[in-house]
């Protein structure tokens, strides 16, 4: 996980809406093979968004509290937050070319 951050219910706040920079929280489970497929993606992003964007990982069924709160019914879901509010959502294993775009358009609504 070098450049992704696990977070929990219990560090949500403070990682994720109190950050003073955008955080993309991938919402995933152990048991979910599309969600391993994006990991090495997800990976790879954080290495070319460093300093731009924080990369966390919430893990849905030892979290359920915040996945249930912001409505994520599949996974992985990718959410980008931005002043403690979701800004952009991705669901589904996506190609690391339209993760970027998508990526790149969540930052300019930041």
């Amino acid at each position: 996980m070098g450049n992704t951050i696990e977070v929990r219910d219990d560090t949500f706040e403070t990682e994720v809406l109190k950050s003073t920079t955008p955080v993309l929280v991938d919402f995933w489970a152990e048991w979910c093979a599309p969600c391993k497929m994006i990991a090495p993606i997800v990976e790879d992003l954080a290495k070319e968004y460093n300093g731009k964007v924080k990369f966390t990982k919430l893990n849905v069924d030892d979290n359920p509290h915040s996945a249930q709160h912001y409505g994520v019914r599949g996974i992985p879901t990718l959410l980008i937050f931005n002043g403690g509010r979701p800004v952009e959502q991705v669901v589904g294993a996506v190609p690391k070319t339209e993760l970027k775009k998508w990526l790149d358009r969540a930052l300019t609504k930041v």
